[in-house]
């Protein structure tokens, strides 16, 4: 549904959403009628004390008052939830009026009932006092969380609309005249305005230099733009997300299994145990605040002993570490010794991440590790996600990549290249070759320098912990296969991240709303059931009853709505092409060969149940859409992904196809 309209302007909240703070309130609202009742009709309407007159007075009108709110609630309640059409709803407003008018004799009587407990009690029983008190006191706790609520759906982008000549059979306005055009870029203009202001205020600490601004200006640039051609509330994406989550799982179970890549340069086995070498290194790289997570009982004793303490090293700390907690957690994670270390930064500024460069005696590397997101400028980095040149000899094909990570992959290339710290590691160790790691923001980074070092160091390798999907265009993806191995986690959220993916997602939101009929308070109880225990999908309709499929692929929630006819998101909706083909922003993928990690079993089981995972090479394809899923975020983590290559690795079992008679040699060997 539409944002609801009222006091001239809308609201972060649309007419089917009241249902549960209607419901919630009306339940408080009885409670308190019926023990006001209790209290009048105990005392048959007469007290005897001081100031008897104003409590019988304060307890009618308490009375007359919660019954016509209790009324009210009841018809808000009604209208909202058990109606499923957007016609009815209209007296949706009106009942919101006469609810705000009756808070006026609430905080009226919530006053009189203060003058009397402070003023006329003297003499009644400490019972009637005591529930004087807590009526006055309740109607100030609900005035305070309305007020905090007004606040919370208050949308500042929801002024008021210029109304249309006319409306057409479905509500749809017609906004491809010239004021449409211009009312719909005005509205754009002042939606990445108030983003650009809530960046500024969320960043505050951070300094408000040129390149900061410039950094919230492409950020806002694009959040604002995302859902500015829709008029949908936050409610209206929650409902999208569970429903599409069901409609995912109910096409996993009946779809054939996966077709992997057919072969590989290596086996499975061999980049596993390697990358689980690796993702140590890219896991430390995260210092003291990722170490004490994943080891809750032990870490901060480890840990203890050697913060604050001063120590002469051969080794170079730039920035962020004082107290050397950060590279005790490192040594502690990696089982290095100081001399191991070539160079540390802690250094951090938007495009400006921490790494640190390391001889891995095991491996014979020098190994450079990137640190993932863990600071607000590193969030700024991850959201400068537009498309930056990124020439690069010898690859033939538009060379791209996103911009904020292109820009920390080249601040850390100066720094190995024109500071002389790789010179200074391949002086010690010549024979080592070149490694470089990291996850996540860490990942897209060391991906991208591992393309800028291609050329000068032929024989390096790349592992990529669960990278950004938005990351390479296709000509730069295609040339890190020789070099780069990406590791993806189950239906890890930030592999299948790209402005085209989001466009697709925000495109099968639309769709699958506009298609199911449910009242959205039942879809949203469904789906947190479903999100919680499991269960079947639910089995919701696909099509609206007497709606033709060729009106899918117009603008969906008419009734004030702000859309325009040919928006991209609406283009193919009645379809299920790839987002590649009908976004208009340009194709990013992951870097390197992909290796998919799953879980072998049941996708529901029980929380004290040992975890098996496989492991798949996969390609870009396969992660070109958002999975919806509890685990979407938790299988991003770095403990979970070290988790589960050590699992891996500890067990030796793949079932790649490209692979099975060589992990069944190799079982059979041991």
């Amino acid at each position: 549904m539409p944002g609801l309209v009222v006091f001239g302007r809308r609201w972060g909240i649309a007419s089917d959403d009241l249902v549960f703070p209607g419901s919630f309130e009306l339940f408080v609202r009885v409670l308190w009628w019926i023990g006001t009742m209790i209290l009048f009709t105990y005392h048959k309407g007469h007290f005897d004390c001081n100031g008897r007159g104003v409590l019988h007075s304060y307890l009618v009108g308490l009375l007359v008052v919660l019954a016509l709110i209790i009324l009210s609630l009841c018809a808000i309640v009604y209208v909202s939830g058990l109606l499923q059409t957007p016609v009815p709803r209209r007296s949706i407003p009106a009942l919101v009026y006469l609810r705000a008018i009756l808070y006026i004799p609430e905080l009226v009587w919530a006053c009189l009932g203060a003058v009397w407990v402070t003023d006329d009690s003297k003499g009644c029983d400490p019972a009637t006092v005591g529930a004087v008190i807590a009526a006055v006191v309740a109607s100030w706790i609900i005035l305070l969380f309305t007020g905090l609520g007004v606040v919370f759906v208050f949308d500042p982008m929801g002024n008021p609309r210029p109304q249309p000549a006319a409306m057409e059979p479905l509500g749809v306005r017609d906004l491809q005249s010239n004021e449409g055009t211009q009312f719909f870029s005005t509205a754009r203009s002042l939606a990445v305005k108030v983003w650009e202001n809530r960046l500024r205020l969320l960043c505050c600490c951070l300094p408000q230099d040129e390149s900061h601004r410039a950094a919230f200006s492409s950020i806002a640039q694009l959040v604002g733009g995302f859902f500015s051609d829709t008029d949908l509330v936050p409610s209206d994406i929650a409902a999208g997300l569970a429903l599409l989550h069901q409609e995912q799982d109910k096409m996993e179970q009946n779809r054939d299994p996966d077709v992997m890549v057919d072969h590989s340069p290596s086996s499975p086995i061999t980049e596993l145990e390697k990358a689980a070498h690796c993702m140590r290194f890219a896991a430390a790289a995260y210092g003291w605040p990722l170490y004490v997570y994943s080891n809750l009982l032990t870490g901060p004793c480890k840990l203890s002993g050697d913060c604050c303490r001063g120590r002469v090293a051969e080794y170079e700390i730039v920035g962020g570490d004082h107290l050397g907690c950060h590279f005790s957690s490192i040594l502690h994670s990696t089982g290095l010794q100081y001399r191991d270390f070539i160079y540390v930064s802690f250094h951090n500024q938007i495009y400006e991440i921490p790494f640190y460069v390391a001889l891995d005696h095991k491996r014979e590397a020098v190994l450079v590790a990137v640190r993932g997101t863990l600071s607000l400028r590193d969030v700024l980095t991850d959201l400068s996600a537009e498309c930056e040149n990124l020439p690069i000899e010898g690859v033939s094909g538009a060379c791209y990549a996103h911009k904020g990570m292109c820009q920390a992959a080249g601040y850390i290339y100066k720094k190995l290249v024109n500071d002389g710290i790789l010179n200074q590691a391949f002086s010690i160790a010549p024979e080592y070759k070149l490694v470089i790691t990291g996850h996540s923001l860490g990942a897209g980074t060391a991906s991208l320098l591992a393309i800028l070092l291609r050329n000068s160091f032929p024989t390096l390798q790349c592992y990529s912990f669960s990278p950004p999907g938005g990351l390479l265009s296709k000509a730069l993806a295609d040339y890190s296969k020789n070099f780069v191995v990406s590791v993806v986690l189950g239906k890890d959220l930030v592999p299948r991240l790209s402005i085209p993916n989001m466009e697709d997602l925000k495109r099968r939101i639309l769709k699958i709303v506009s298609n199911c009929n449910k009242p959205k308070y039942r879809i949203l109880l469904q789906g947190c059931w479903y999100e919680l225990f499991g269960g079947d999908p639910d089995d919701f309709p696909t099509e609206m009853d007497n709606r033709r499929e060729e009106e899918l692929s117009q603008p969906l929630l008419g009734e004030e709505s702000l859309m325009i006819r040919h928006s991209s998101s609406y283009q193919s909706l009645a379809s299920d092409d790839s987002p590649a083909h009908t976004a208009a922003h340009l194709p990013l993928f992951l870097p390197g060969r992909i290796l998919h990690i799953t879980e072998d079993g049941p996708s529901r089981r029980s929380c004290f149940s040992q975890v098996r995972y496989r492991a798949d090479w996969s390609n870009e394809m396969a992660f070109r859409s958002v999975l919806i899923s509890p685990r979407m975020l938790a299988d991003h983590m770095p403990d979970a992904v070290l988790r589960a290559l050590d699992s891996l690795t500890r067990d030796k079992t793949v079932s790649n196809p490209s692979c099975s008679s060589f992990a069944s040699r190799l079982q059979a060997r041991s």
